[in-house]
Order: C-alpha cells, then sequence, then structure tokens
C-alpha cells in the first residue's frame, strides 16, 4: 500500500529532530537514546476516518538552542543604543530650533554686527559721561559764582538789593552841594529867598541858629510838600529831627497801614511821624540813628546806629541800619532769626513779616519791621506799669533784666521810649 506524501515528510522531520544540537564554541551530537528523552514527540489520529483515509497530527516540543553567555548582552547592548538614538534625536531637534531661531533674530552679519553694536553703546555711554561731567563742573563754575556774589538765597538776594540802594543814597548825597558853577544845583537856581526858606531837617534849622526844642516845617525834597517836624536841640548837641515819641500812652499805636504810612498823634506828646515823610529825610541826606530809653525805675540808656534809611512803599518801607554803638544794647539785630534790619514794615492790616503762620502786627498791637518775630518793638502798647500775657508793649530785648523771668510772669514796659535822626557828617 503506497502512504501519502505528507508520511514521508513527517518521518523525515522526526528522523531529524531526533539530535539535540548545543552550541558552546563547538557542535556535538547527541546520542537518539537521549534526545528521545529532551525531545519526546507524538503521532496521533485526529477525527473520523473516511474511506479508509484518517487523518495524523504530530506533535514537537519547543526548539531551544543555548547560545554562549556573551550573547546575553546583546540585548541590553541594543536597549543602549537605541536610548542613545533617542537622545541624539533630542540633541539633534534642539539644536535645529535653536539655529532656527538665530536665524530669525541675526542680522546679515551676526558676528561683526553684535560686536560692532556693543561698540556703539560704549562710545555712546562714554560720551554721555562726559558731556555730565562737563554739565557738572560748569554748574560748580555757576555755583561758584552766586556764593561769591552772596546770591544763593532769597535773603541774600534781598540784601544785596537793599544795600545798593543805600549805596547809592549815600552817593546821591555825597554828590549833593559837590557840583561846580559849571554845575549849578535846584537850590542855587532859585532866588536866595527861596534858599533861605528851604530846610531839609532839624540841623538846617541848628545851623542858622535855632536851639529851641519845639516843631519847624522842613522840605526834605522840593518835589514833595514840606511838613512839620519836631526837632530836639538839646540831646547829644542838638539838630536832631524827631520820627516816634512815647511818654504817657496818650496815642493808640495799634494802627493801620495808611496810618503808619501818612502819620498819626502829636508832635508835642506822642506821634509817629510817617514812613513816608521818613523815607524822604533818610533819602535826603546820609542819617544816623538814635533811640532813648526810659524805665519806670529811672534808668536811661540809648542805641545809636552809623546809618538808618527807610525805602519807599513801593519796597514796604523797608529798614536798613549801620554799625551799633550805645549803652541800651542792639536790638534791632539781637540774632541771626531775630533781625530787624532790612525787614518790610508791618501793620495790623498788612503783613510783610517772615512769620509764616500769622501776622506779627496783629499779635503785637502795632506797626513794625517785624522779622518772625521781634526783638524790638517800640511801637508796643503803652503800659502804665508791670503787665501779663502777650509780650505786645514796649520792647527793648537788650535792656538789662528784660527777659528774666518776673513772679507771677509779670513783664516789664518803658516809660519812655524816642526815636530820632540827624545828618552823618553834622558837626554841632
Amino acid at each position: 500500500m503506497k502512504l501519502p506524501d505528507w508520511y514521508w515528510l513527517s518521518s523525515a522531520v522526526l528522523a531529524a529532530y531526533g539530535f539535540l544540537v548545543v552550541a558552546n564554541n563547538e557542535t556535538e551530537e547527541i546520542k537518539d537514546e537521549r534526545a528521545k528523552d529532551a525531545c519526546p514527540m507524538r503521532l496521533e489520529s485526529r477525527g473520523k476516518c473516511e474511506a479508509g483515509e484518517c487523518p495524523f497530527q504530530v506533535s514537537l516540543p519547543p526548539l531551544a538552542i543555548q547560545l554562549p553567555e556573551q550573547f546575553g548582552r546583546i540585548q541590553e547592548v541594543f536597549k543602549e543604543v537605541q536610548n542613545l538614538k533617542e537622545i541624539v534625536n533630542s540633541l539633534k531637534k534642539t539644536c535645529q530650533d535653536c539655529k532656527l531661531q538665530a536665524d530669525d533674530n541675526r542680522d546679515p552679519t551676526p558676528g561683526e554686527a553684535g560686536d560692532n553694536r556693543v561698540q556703539e553703546l560704549e562710545s555712546e555711554v562714554n560720551k554721555l559721561s562726559s558731556e555730565l561731567k562737563s554739565a557738572k563742573d560748569q554748574i560748580d563754575v555757576l555755583h561758584g559764582r552766586l556764593e561769591k556774589l552772596n546770591l544763593v538765597n532769597m535773603n541774600n538776594v534781598e540784601n544785596y538789593v537793599d544795600s545798593k540802594v543805600a549805596n547809592l543814597t549815600s552817593v546821591v548825597n555825597s554828590l549833593d552841594g559837590k557840583c561846580s558853577s559849571k554845575c549849578p544845583s535846584q537850590e542855587q537856581i532859585q532866588s536866595p529867598l527861596i534858599q533861605h526858606l528851604i530846610h531839609k531837617d532839624c540841623s538846617d534849622y541848628y545851623i542858622i541858629g535855632k536851639r529851641s526844642s519845639e516843631t519847624y516845617r522842613v522840605t526834605p525834597d522840593p518835589k514833595n510838600s514840606s511838613f512839620e517836624v519836631y526837632c530836639d536841640m538839646e540831646t547829644m548837641g542838638g539838630g536832631w529831627t524827631v520820627l516816634q515819641a512815647r511818654l504817657d500812652g496818650s496815642t493808640n499805636f495799634t494802627k493801620t497801614w495808611q496810618d503808619y504810612k501818612t502819620g498819626f498823634g502829636n508832635l508835642r506828646r506822642e506821634f509817629w511821624l510817617g514812613n513816608d515823610k521818613i523815607h524822604l529825610l533818610t533819602k535826603s541826606k546820609e542819617m544816623i540813628l538814635r533811640i532813648d530809653l526810659e524805665d519806670f525805675n529811672g534808668v536811661k540808656l540809648y542805641a545809636l546806629y552809623d546809618q538808618f534809611y527807610v525805602a519807599n512803599e513801593f519796597l514796604k518801607y523797608r529798614l536798613h541800619i549801620g554799625n551799633y554803638n550805645g549803652t541800651a544794647g542792639d536790638a534791632l539785630r539781637f540774632s541771626k532769626h531775630y533781625n530787624h534790619d532790612l525787614k518790610f514794615f508791618t501793620t495790623p492790616d498788612r503783613d510783610n513779616d517772615r512769620y509764616p503762620s500769622g501776622n506779627c502786627g496783629l499779635y503785637y498791637s502795632s506797626g513794625w519791621w517785624f522779622d518772625a518775630c521781634l526783638s524790638a518793638n517800640l511801637n508796643g502798647k503803652y503800659y502804665h506799669q508791670k503787665y501779663r500775657g502777650v509780650r505786645n508793649g514796649i520792647f527793648w530785648g537788650t535792656w538789662p533784666g528784660i527777659s528774666e523771668a518776673q513772679p507771677s510772669g509779670y513783664k516789664s514796659s518803658f516809660k519812655e521810649a524816642k526815636m530820632m535822626i540827624r545828618p552823618k557828617h553834622f558837626k554841632p
């Protein structure tokens, strides 16, 4: 009986699989018996036979080939190679992204352009630094010039302007009467009768022989009207024009700006001559100021200033005084913070003082050249005895003992006060 073709194929496979090949640097043949034990196989019929033909199936065991142990590391090597490949791809992609970004931002000549830009910025910084240093040097030079002119702040500006005004007044007065025959003055043009009638101040009356202390009419400036003044022909040789007098409290000195401008009171008792008149008198000649004070204990002292000038109303009747001499102390120039020199005139209704929070004239009930506020005030209220409260009486800060504490807070005033002027070069 002829067997099917597949049967011969199965036999050949079974014969070949009877051997187990083991690779360990060389190949050995294994006996059939060991192969049968290590590699069992079975031939089984499957299903029902039809027409004498029965199907069979063969079960083969798994084929196992043993390799040297070095081949066991191949898998690890493959894994490491794969990881390295992924890392290389990632780095490659990152480099490509960086290159694309650099291409977007760079100039056509990246290296040179970047260096040039840095050099340009360094050059600009150096240029600005040089200009800043030059500007600083110029500011220092200007600041030095300002300090040299004493014009660093407004106080010095005011002092500078006022000193120039005072100097101009002094020059005008020194030129007065020095004109030659080629330069006739207004008085020389006038008739002898008119010249005889014009007297600028009390010293002119003294020169013509008037020796009694009383009222006289003066004309400091022929372009302005004449007015009456009280002349003191006794004190220190005489020839004094009295500007203010306090004797008994008969005149109220709490007055307005207009009152102090024109003057008020009784020339034979208590009065204020008037700021306009005081300005004309001090403008006509270079004057000195004398202040006489007497307290209720009978002590009499005086203060003498070798220059006295009061500006016009436009300059708020600014005060200018010279050097001090005397026995009462320099209260008008008491300290840096209390200095009446070069100060504007202030009244209760016109605040020109240096006190930022109020009106010194209103607080101290008088008109005066207040600073912020005072170390002297000869126009304060007249008190017949010691008083309490605000120090708004007649006050002279350098008077002996006036600032000492009194029992129960009492303050001292003055019995008499007088301000008067005469020409600086006058000799009785």
